[in-house]
């Protein structure tokens, strides 16, 4: 086994869920990660810790969504059941093919996704973590050979996060004092946050590895203006490019694609809260040279600020404010790198993909 795979594993346990003794961790993942599973197994035996598998399987997803009405969807009782019991949740990504579930049904993966709101809410309460194991399918999604995808992804992981942690500590603290953001970017984007009394997120790799990104919430009608996405959103193994989103009172008012509209319609008809805002976060991490098309890498890399369409990031939510609530949380990624800014009560605080605050 490659030893990065190990030391892949070692992170996740020892820095993002800090597995103990007894703890029960679930282990969710594609058969195409069977390595990092058998890694987190050794990883999680020597802290004594109690894991579960759930395999993934798309063809078998494929399968049954095809079949379903989408008024069948239920949430899975005996799903939650056990995620009520469980202390981590470790979620790992990998393709054999990345558009296995393309010719599933927007209306049926919409049905999927509020059935699946349930699970959402248990695994939220747990220590979790949503991480990558390279695969051939995803290098080739990415438009690299396997081995540099492997050595792009390991070399993501692969950090110091308590230094990335100090390091961010001075971002976070500035985005939590504002009280309105404005993104501009080129012609096609200016968008204004509230964002007063919101609180900020530090992503050294906690729930996300790689990490690398500060993040905070809008107010539930506090966003006004228009964004256009220069990278394309992946949904159900279907691609949306050019997505342009239109905002009056929080809430999306118009939108368009370039490709895939209907698409991004569903996805934003899904629920009430899939029309609304639950993150705005700028990337920070400098080892992702390159946007690679998978959005766990791409919201991270350092010149790209992203826009979450639905759930709120709780960490940024004061319990005297509302969050917005959704069944889907879906990142859409703008490049931030050239003919950009981000102010912060008027004070220009990031300008074509550097902070401009001492860090």
């Amino acid at each position: 086994m490659d030893e990065r795979i190990r030391r892949h594993a070692e992170v996740l346990v020892d820095h993002c869920i800090d597995a103990g003794a007894d703890d029960g961790v679930e282990v969710r993942a594609p058969t195409a990660a069977e390595d990092l599973v058998v890694a987190l197994y050794e990883a999680l035996g020597r802290r004594g810790a109690r894991p579960t598998t759930v395999w993934r399987n798309p063809r078998a997803t494929r399968a049954y969504a095809r079949e379903m009405d989408p008024d069948d969807f239920r949430p899975k009782g005996h799903r939650v059941a056990a995620l009520a019991e469980t202390d981590a949740v470790i979620l790992i990504k990998g393709a054999r093919n990345a558009a296995a579930t393309s010719d599933v049904g927007g209306d049926t993966g919409a049905a999927a996704s509020r059935a699946k709101e349930p699970l959402l809410r248990e695994r939220l309460e747990t220590r979790w973590v949503i991480t990558q194991h390279p695969t051939p399918a995803d290098a080739q999604r990415a438009d690299l050979s396997t081995p540099a995808w492997r050595s792009l992804v390991y070399d993501a992981v692969d950090r110091d996060w308590a230094a990335v942690r100090e390091r961010q500590a001075k971002i976070a603290d500035r985005l939590a004092a504002a009280d309105e953001l404005r993104l501009v970017v080129g012609d096609e984007t200016d968008l204004r946050l509230d964002v007063a009394g919101m609180g900020a997120y530090n992503d050294a790799g906690r729930e996300n590895m790689p990490g690398g990104e500060v993040a905070t919430v809008p107010a539930v009608d506090g966003v006004e203006g228009t964004i256009r996405f220069d990278h394309p959103l992946r949904r159900g193994g279907r691609e949306v490019d050019g997505i342009r989103l239109d905002f009056a009172d929080g809430r999306v008012v118009d939108h368009a694609a370039e490709r895939g509209e209907a698409v991004l319609t569903d996805l934003l008809d899904t629920d009430a809260g899939a029309r609304r805002v639950g993150e705005l976060g700028i990337g920070t991490n400098r080892e992702i040279g390159e946007v690679t098309g998978n959005v766990l890498f791409d919201e991270k890399a350092a010149g790209t600020v992203h826009l979450a369409l639905g759930d709120a990031v709780g960490e940024c939510v004061p319990d005297d404010r509302t969050a917005n609530e959704s069944a889907v949380h879906a990142d859409l990624v703008c490049d931030a790198s050239e003919d950009a800014r981000i102010d912060l009560d008027g004070e220009t605080v990031y300008r074509d993909g550097s902070f401009l605050i001492d860090v």
